[in-house]
């Protein structure tokens, strides 16, 4: 059986990112979402940021994304998410469709 787990994100896409429908630049993208992580470092609710930011059809379920195994993601998200705790998030995590920021439920 594969290992599983349960996680949220916020995606802040950009024009040049895969399947993007948003107009900002990558460097608008990283620079809004080093905000977003100094919010959710301040003690901002992660579902809450979600909900506001989010480019991602999840946010409006504050980003969550249910239970995944390996090879569920692209190789950046698996690689961050599996390494976090649960209840920890990342840093900004960059793949082909923006930046990330991923909290561990589960």
């Amino acid at each position: 059986m594969s290992e599983k787990i349960k996680a949220s994100h916020i995606l802040l896409a950009h024009a040049d990112g895969e399947r993007s429908r948003v107009t900002r630049s990558k460097e608008e993208a990283l620079e809004a979402m080093e905000k977003i992580k100094a919010e959710l470092d301040g003690g901002g609710e992660f579902a809450t940021l979600a909900a506001e930011h989010s480019d991602c059809p999840s946010g409006k379920e504050g980003g969550d994304l249910g239970s995944f195994g390996r090879h569920a993601m692209v190789k950046e998200f698996e690689d961050a998410a599996f390494a976090l705790e649960v209840g920890e998030s990342s840093g900004v995590v960059e793949t082909p469709f923006g930046y990330h920021l991923i909290h561990r439920t589960g």
